[in-house]
């Protein structure tokens, strides 16, 4: 089992040199959370095997340490956690702060730590080594007598990533945190279209997903094409498969919602999309929901060899893989036969870790309807609002809307920004087509649209380059 660590917490690593402190850090907590006395000797000295600029290097780790635990913060200690006098300032600190205080001892086997230690570019001395290694048991005696509210223990099969900064036990446990909601009383979630991530995807997609957490967004929302549409670039520039990508999004340890925007069941069979869906859901603790469409480029279809049925039987899909979603995503494992399904047995496993959300995306008066009886919400673009509303009236389904909007950090920012992207259109056409502004004036937008019922905005930025670009949605979440 996982020890749950509160969250926001004080939480300090013990352990010697090659102990794994840092590694089991740097899976659980953003960087911005972790204050290292290794980092800090790299800033304060030469490098962070720099010595010479410990007493400075320690000054600066106190000073940051006060900051964050002042301000509320979740704030981990990465130094050997040895020192009995710095051990007790940091506690009394947490205890000043309100925040909860946490030990976690990495009691891992001396060969281990001596193995690790002899890989590293520069080694710790082996008289040092030994000396940590001899203090680390007495530390973690004392540390049951000097009042910290949880002293954890990480065992050398502990899962390398088995929570997240929340504490949450990933793939068992639903999430605990309240919703994410802006004061508006909107959920803001960044739609993803355009993936320029160059020479290092991975990198890009976990920053997007990094500052969308630290924005205070409530999810993100991946595009489903096998082709990039035309809409949005060229044929050849990358879109990644969605599922994949938000599994590798799960293992972050972010607070997002995770799903798509929209699975179209033309090229994806129900059942599928509700392994895919409820493997997510496991995987991020709660946090998956399905956008769900009818598909409509034919282009990708013929190009990937998969059938491309006429619009009534797309749109009967859509109706028959809600009901098989939510058939294979009940308990048990009966046969299940409903008003367009049958299903011989209902066996998938994992079952999702809470009720994953259904978002029927389209525009037509059916898919309305369908969503209105179906779903837990309908999604429409911006200016179909009052249809989309007028179709849930009487039902607890709510509207989501799809916004392409162009934000600028200033007035002369978004017209500089209207002026790149409008191509061949004038420039007043575009900039009134989407909408642009500064913050300010989309979160006047975004009241509006509240005021009337929507629950959610989907927001997609035509230039969305890197993790810089969704600081600008920032104001919009708050």
């Amino acid at each position: 089992m996982t020890t749950r660590l509160p969250d926001p917490a004080l939480v300090v690593l013990v352990g010697a040199a090659g102990s794994g402190k840092s590694t089991w850090a740097a899976a659980r907590y953003r960087a911005e959370e972790v204050v290292s006395s290794d980092t800090l000797r790299g800033i304060a000295g030469s490098g962070p095997h720099d010595l010479d600029a410990s007493d400075d290097a320690f000054a600066l780790l106190e000073r940051i340490v006060d900051a964050r635990l002042g301000r509320g913060l979740t704030t981990v200690v990465d130094t050997l956690g040895l020192d009995d006098a710095r051990r007790s300032r940091w506690l009394a600190a947490a205890r000043s702060a309100g925040l909860p205080a946490v030990a976690v001892v990495h009691d891992t086997p001396a060969p281990e730590c001596r193995r690790r230690n002899a890989t590293r570019e520069r080694p710790v001395p082996a008289p040092a080594l030994a000396g940590q290694l001899k203090r680390v048991p007495v530390v973690r005696r004392s540390l049951e007598t000097e009042g910290w509210d949880v002293v954890h223990i990480v065992s050398r099969d502990e899962p390398r990533v088995p929570e997240d900064a929340a504490g949450r036990d990933v793939g068992h446990t639903p999430r605990q945190s309240e919703e994410r909601r802006s004061s508006q009383g909107l959920r803001i979630v960044l739609q993803v279209s355009r993936f320029p991530w160059g020479e290092e995807p991975t990198a890009w997609l976990t920053g997007i997903a990094r500052a969308a957490d630290d924005a205070g967004l409530a999810g993100i929302a991946l595009m489903d094409h096998l082709v990039q549409i035309p809409q949005v670039g060229r044929a050849w520039d990358p879109i990644p498969e969605p599922w994949v990508t938000l599994g590798m999004l799960a293992g972050l340890g972010t607070n997002l919602d995770l799903g798509t925007l929209v699975t179209p069941v033309s090229f994806r069979p129900a059942g599928i999309i509700a392994k895919h869906a409820a493997t997510l859901d496991v995987l991020s603790g709660g946090r998956a929901f399905v956008g769900l469409g009818a598909g409509w480029w034919d282009r990708e279809h013929a190009g990937f060899g998969i059938p491309f049925p006429p619009p009534r039987e797309r749109v009967d899909a859509v109706e028959a893989a809600v009901e098989t979603m939510r058939a294979l995503w009940g308990s048990g494992t009966k046969a299940y036969a409903g008003e367009r399904v049958s299903l011989p047995e209902t066996t998938n496993y994992p079952r999702p870790a809470h009720d994953i959300p259904v978002i029927v995306g389209g525009s037509g008066d059916r898919m309305l309807r369908i969503g209105a009886r179906l779903g837990d919400a309908v999604n429409v673009r911006t200016e179909l609002v009052g249809k989309a509303l007028e179709a849930v009236t009487g039902t607890d389904v709510k509207v989501t809307i799809l916004d392409l909007p162009v934000i600028g950090r200033d007035r002369d920012d978004a017209w500089a920004r209207v002026e790149r992207l409008r191509g061949r259109t004038a420039a007043a056409t575009y900039a009134a087509r989407t909408n642009a502004g500064t913050p300010a004036e989309q979160r006047d937008r975004y009241g509006a649209l509240a005021d009337r019922g929507v629950d959610t905005v989907f927001v997609a930025l035509a230039d969305l380059d890197g993790p810089e670009d969704v600081e600008r949605l920032a104001p919009l979440a708050r």
